[in-house]
């Protein structure tokens, strides 16, 4: 990280759209007034303090109980960077319009049009002050958004989804499923929000709670605590749970490939001392009455190649083809459109998580959008293809920016009818 080229680029990114924002906001003061002045240390005081963090971040040490000062702060570096970003594009939208213009004015001069076409005289084009604003207004709102939206990490929302199937077995007709994913307990500093997060689980007294992966960002110690949080999850048939894409660990650098082993490893004996049953390639029955459906949970097993596929479907559905009704646990969306539903047709309902919906986006009755979406196409809520049904939960908890700006964690309760 130290000596990465990437970090390098970022840094002269920042500095040449720092350099672009300041001349073109620099434009609405008067020459050699007092505000311009004041604009011109302030910007740059900001500018310089958000450079200099940056510079020095792969230097400094952070302890466990710093780490959420450190989030915050680089939130805020991050929030500044994509209000100027944002009113950057806004400017040069404006800045297209004047060399469009000057160059129109350059060809009908010879005709003398130029004041027709630039709108004035003379070869300079100026600024356009209500792009400029705009600009600032977008990219303030935008800074604001973040800023905000660091309050929103536990603000858990429940979420009531009913699902009917056809061949669900009548034992089965209301069966309430409470559906977790993306917990990312390495993210968390807040042990009783988190603790009032699994009460508002419990309350929905849910008949099975399902967990679908990434329970750390990349370390089994990240749990720490939180062990004892998420032990209180109970239900009457049982917590069951697989892995996800962070669970391995991947994104660490570690000694050796045992000592990235035994992480997993620990990880895997953590789930069962919470009392829940981590299912890795297989499946189980679940009984209700006298009807019984199965459940199925996979390793993380990815349709786009930049993530690692550990998990088998083949292993999986061993034995599997005598339930009525088939429920699958499965962490990557992007896995149910590249094998469930075009080889495994007989997979009901699939449940996953991993994107989190970016954790930014808008959700609005008629309306949701999140940048993810153009990288996922099944990246929040409800899909169906025939008579298969996916739900992609939004994720528990978060990573890398501390906060949500629009997309929720969320607590999926799931009831399923008979249609």
């Amino acid at each position: 990280m130290r000596n990465g080229p990437f970090w390098w680029i970022l840094i002269a990114i920042m500095i040449l759209i720092d350099l672009y924002v300041f001349f073109s906001v620099r434009t609405l003061f008067v020459t050699g007034s007092k505000s311009r002045t004041i604009y011109t240390i302030v910007y740059w005081a900001f500018s310089a303090a958000a450079l200099i963090f940056l510079l020095l971040l792969p230097y400094l040490q952070f302890s466990d109980q710093n780490k959420f000062i450190r989030s915050v702060a680089f939130v805020f570096i991050f929030a500044f960077f994509m209000g100027k970003l944002i009113a950057a594009l806004f400017f040069f939208v404006d800045d297209i319009r004047r060399a469009v213009q000057w160059v129109a004015g350059k060809i009908f001069s010879a005709n003398n049009e130029i004041s027709e076409i630039a709108g004035e005289t003379g070869d300079r084009i100026s600024r356009s002050s209500f792009l400029t604003w705009l600009g600032i207004v977008s990219g303030a709102s935008l800074f604001s958004s973040f800023i905000y939206g660091l309050s929103n990490k536990y603000n858990y929302q429940v979420r009531n989804v009913s699902l009917p199937f056809a061949n669900l077995p009548d034992s089965f007709k209301g069966l309430k499923i409470v559906h977790i994913s993306d917990i990312h307990t390495g993210s968390f500093t807040n042990l009783k929000a988190v603790n009032k997060g699994i009460d508002l689980i419990l309350e929905q007294q849910p008949d099975v709670i399902l967990f679908t992966g990434d329970l750390v960002n990349n370390k089994s110690e990240e749990v720490g605590d939180y062990q004892k949080i998420f032990s209180r999850l109970k239900a009457p048939m049982g917590v069951f749970s697989t892995l996800g894409n962070h669970d391995y660990g991947d994104y660490a650098a570690w000694p050796d490939e045992a000592a990235k082993a035994q992480n997993l490893e620990q990880l895997k004996k953590i789930h069962a001392e919470m009392g829940w049953r981590l299912m890795l390639d297989e499946h189980l029955p679940l009984q209700k009455g006298i009807d019984t459906i199965g459940l199925l949970g996979v390793q993380n097993i990815s349709g786009r190649g930049n993530f690692h596929s550990y998990g088998s479907m083949t292993k999986a559905m061993e034995g599997a083809s005598n339930y009525p009704f088939k429920i699958l646990m499965s962490h990557d969306p992007s896995h149910w459109s590249s094998e469930v539903n075009s080889k495994y047709k007989d997979v009901d309902l699939t449940l996953s998580g991993h994107t989190h919906g970016m954790q930014f986006g808008v959700e609005i009755p008629g309306f949701r959008w999140s940048p993810v979406q153009y990288v996922y196409k099944h990246w929040a809520g409800l899909y169906e293809q025939d008579h298969q049904k996916l739900y992609v939960n939004r994720g528990f908890g978060f990573i890398g920016y501390p906060g949500r700006v629009g997309i929720l964690p969320e607590i999926t309760v799931i009831e399923l009818t008979k249609a």
